[in-house]
């Protein structure tokens, strides 16, 4: 069987090897293991809270998330079904992050309500403002079905709203109507039975089979393997669409079937429906399954069919292919009912030539003439703002190039579109933000157009960190009038537009030993409000510094990273330290793309648990978020040199910190998760630069994963030699650096199963080298509970300690 139902078995599983001269080969560890108590402390402090504002601006909703779930929490039923992870008890998402306690904040006074009425153990998966901005829909997920709730905007009181069993295996799926007086949702059929049986007998053999048809596909998790996988999809992912209004009153809309995803359109007179069909398939996921959209009337009759999409499991390998049918479907925000959509223009195929890649069209209700053009992109269409009849803007994007061309046109006369900016969208400093929306008539989000301008939010990537700002566009010639700008020694990022005549902004400020927190800026009169107050949520770490700094590898290339020292640490007085360098290797078709900064001297020192920088507390020098660009201009692909590319970024790393006085070159560790891990591996196997490492989550032979990974787009069968000598495995014999190996037992993530650790594991301790491989029961790509989130910290204190900090002993 495909799916699975997690046991209640909490034991951590250890396996460990090492030569006969390491004391870690006699070592028998058992249970869960706890870091000192400092760490302990990081990975209990309070997460930051989210926060929604109302539409209108008058409100705010404060959702405040729980610390890391337990082992219990995760012990739930879970099966595994065409890529989806759920938990058939509740028809939910597996393992679902959740808020626990909410409030209702009035932004002019800054009084905040609690929210009362929920359960005590609420677990919040999603909320919704209505249009009027009186009402939020809220929806809890019980041990046994995902309820929703209906909160009273001014009171803050909550109350069960019907007694429909929302379907929420694909998410949180609420929509409110234009009135704001009912929401569509998916729901659980209510006479639906009990789950099918698996008959211990089989039926016969499972075929699948291939007559010739080029169907390649990259290596996913949890795909559906049999009959009864089929049955049990069928089970907990239909659903019916369902309309609850607020005086509790419930209509069923059209049949039940396989929905996975509903939009109203801002009229409220429709629905763009979208439903998986047969036949599935064993080897892709539910996202390449057959569907079919229709627009349907408020009473479940299909008026429209958008398009009836086949079975996509024979797609190029290719980052730029896409499927030949109609797709990105979605209702234009400022239109009553009007249907935008993409079209290829080349089949889907990016190997095919062509001028022009993709059309939109668009076409309005009543949906019965032929639809119209909106534009043709040399590119992939990749989304559209709209603004009114006259002022839209659609991005194209290429990702062999990183080419990204935006467009502004009329929606009511397309045909001489202007192009408003033509950049690589690698490269963070040209970046000209996201534009600044408005709420219409319909209650929808449009572009916020005054006098032919727009205003842009954006990150303001410099070489100096990140520095949001506020920008004045032009739509007529792209220019651009800065209006604010985040000033040291803080970091502030605009989250919404509160007011726009007196030009009032949410933001959201910290500094780096400061929190978060919520304010109202106002650029008219330049004055800035406290809307939160938050307390540091980890006192205990304040001493630890944080410093972004810069340098180059031997190419010249300029690279960049984070650099932490232990509280009270004085290199003149102390001395170089131990050091462990966290990266995460990314791929870039130009050397200026690589060479960007990211992230800010000035945000909040929260120091992570999931990066290395807890082990400032420890004594460690970290040097975390370091660049590892990997970069193929012209002809040259990235990972034509990938190797050679990692060394010389390791070496860089390494240096800047010998010539800050604050790493020990002899005690130096290397780690990373994921593609961060097969880095790791990569980097022992081929250079005796570090003396540990540690390797979370990663895959390590590539053969495995023959129609590609990560961002290449070769296949094995195109060059052999390239997946051999990117394959750690195959290099097993050469890794001599202690290798920490961990890795969730239930990874979820395409192409990272567990097999891959357990495999280099064999093939390390086969080979005489030292290793440790540690399984972590429940857990997937990421780690979230809280026994096996501290064990992993254990673990890495205790391998860094040995192999590193007393490597000079």
């Amino acid at each position: 069987m495909n799916y699975k139902i997690q046991g209640s078995t909490l034991s951590c599983c250890v396996l460990l090897a090492a030569s006969s001269s390491v004391s870690l080969a006699s070592q028998t560890d058992s249970g869960y293991q706890q870091p000192p108590q400092e760490v302990i402390d990081i990975v209990d402090a309070a997460p930051a809270p989210n926060a929604s504002v109302a539409p209108g601006g008058e409100y705010m909703l404060i959702q405040h998330l729980p610390a890391l779930p337990s082992l219990t929490d995760l012990a739930t039923p879970e099966y595994r079904l065409a890529g989806r992870r759920i938990n058939p008890a509740n028809n939910s998402i597996s393992q679902a992050r959740y808020a626990e306690r909410l409030e209702i904040l009035t932004i002019d006074s800054g009084e905040r309500v609690e929210i009362t009425g929920l359960p005590d153990d609420a677990r919040v998966l999603d909320s919704s403002w209505s249009p009027n901005a009186e009402h939020l829909a809220l929806l809890n997920m019980a041990d046994e079905q995902v309820e929703l709730y209906h909160v009273d905007a001014s009171s803050g009181e909550a109350s069960r709203w019907s007694d429909v069993q929302v379907n929420a295996v694909w998410g949180a799926n609420v929509h409110w109507n234009r009135s704001s007086d009912a929401v569509y949702t998916m729901a659980v059929t209510p006479e639906r039975g009990d789950e099918p049986a698996a008959s211990p007998v089989p039926s016969g053999p499972v075929i699948t089979e291939s007559r010739g048809r080029t169907a390649p596909a990259r290596t996913y998790q949890d795909l559906l393997a049999n009959s009864h996988d089929e049955a049990l999809f069928d089970h907990y992912f239909s659903s019916r669409i369902a309309r609850i209004s607020l005086d509790d009153d419930v209509k069923y809309l059209g049949d039940e079937a396989i929905y996975n995803d509903l939009a109203l359109s801002p009229d409220s007179n429709y629905l763009l429906v979208t439903e998986l069909q047969r036949p599935y398939s064993y080897s892709v996921p539910h996202f390449r399954f057959a569907r079919r959209s229709d627009v349907w009337n408020l009473d479940g009759e299909r008026i429209y069919q958008v398009v009836d999409q086949a079975l996509a499991d024979n797609l190029p390998i290719s980052f730029d292919a896409v499927v030949p049918e109609r797709r990105s479907i979605s209702w234009r925000n400022d239109a009553p009912a009007t249907l935008v959509w993409a079209q290829a223009l080349d089949s889907g195929n990016p190997n095919e030539e062509t001028d022009y890649r993709d059309a939109v069209y668009q076409l309005s209700a009543p949906f019965e003439d032929d639809p119209e053009q909106l534009i043709q992109l040399r590119n992939r269409f990749a989304g559209i703002h709209a603004g009114d009849d006259e002022n839209a803007i659609i991005s194209e994007r290429w990702w062999a190039s990183r080419e990204e061309r935006v467009w502004h046109l009329s929606p009511n006369h397309p045909e001489n579109p202007k192009m408003l900016w033509e950049r690589s969208w690698q490269d963070r400093y040209s970046d000209p933000g996201e534009p600044v929306m408005r709420r219409n008539e319909f209650g929808r989000s449009v572009l916020r157009i005054e006098d032919g301008h727009l205003l842009m939010i954006g990150d303001g990537a410099s070489d100096q960190g990140d520095r949001p700002f506020i920008d004045r566009f032009s739509l007529q010639d792209s220019s651009s009038e800065r209006l604010w700008r985040s000033e040291a020694p803080y970091y502030e990022m605009p989250r919404a537009l509160l007011d726009a005549a007196s030009m009032t902004f949410l933001t959201q400020r910290e500094a780096v030993d400061q929190p978060a927190d919520f304010y109202k800026r106002s650029l008219t009169n330049d004055s800035l409000v406290a809307l939160t107050e938050t307390e540091h949520p980890m006192p205990h770490t304040l001493g630890i510094s944080r410093e972004l700094i810069h340098y180059e590898r031997e190419d010249g290339l300029a690279m960049s990273a984070t650099l932490f020292l232990p509280d009270g640490y004085d290199a003149e007085r102390d001395g170089p330290l131990p050091t462990i360098i966290w990266a995460y290797p990314r791929e870039y078709r130009s050397n200026a793309d690589a060479a960007q900064v990211s992230g800010s001297p000035y945000e909040f020192n929260r120091i992570s648990y999931w990066r290395p920088q807890f082990l400032a507390t420890q004594g460690y020098a970290v040097m975390d978020n370091a660049t590892m660009p990997i970069v193929g201009e012209g002809d040259a692909l990235p990972n034509d040199t990938f190797i050679d590319q990692l060394i010389m970024n390791s070496e860089a790393a390494i240096q800047a910190g010998v010539e800050r006085g604050v790493t020990d070159p002899e005690r130096v560790a290397l780690g990373g998760h994921s593609y961060g891990a097969f880095m790791t591996a990569n980097v022992l196997a081929h250079s005796d630069l570090f003396q540990a490492g540690i390797a979370r989550s990663g895959a390590y032979n590539r053969t495995l994963t023959p129609f590609g990974f990560q961002r290449e787009e070769r296949t094995v069968w195109d060059d052999p030699a390239l997946y051999q000598t990117m394959s750690p495995f195959f290099s097993a014999h050469q890794i001599k650096t202690p290798l920490l190996l961990i890795h969730g037992q239930n990874d979820n993530n395409s192409g990272t199963f567990p097999m891959q650790s357990e495999r280099l594991f064999q093939a390390v301790k086969g080979l005489g080298g030292t290793t440790r491989l540690v399984m972590l029961p429940l857990e997937s790509h990421g780690y979230r509970a809280r026994e096996s989130v501290l064990h992993m910290l254990w673990e890495t204190i205790e391998w860094l300690d040995e192999f590193v900090k007393q490597a000079e002993d």
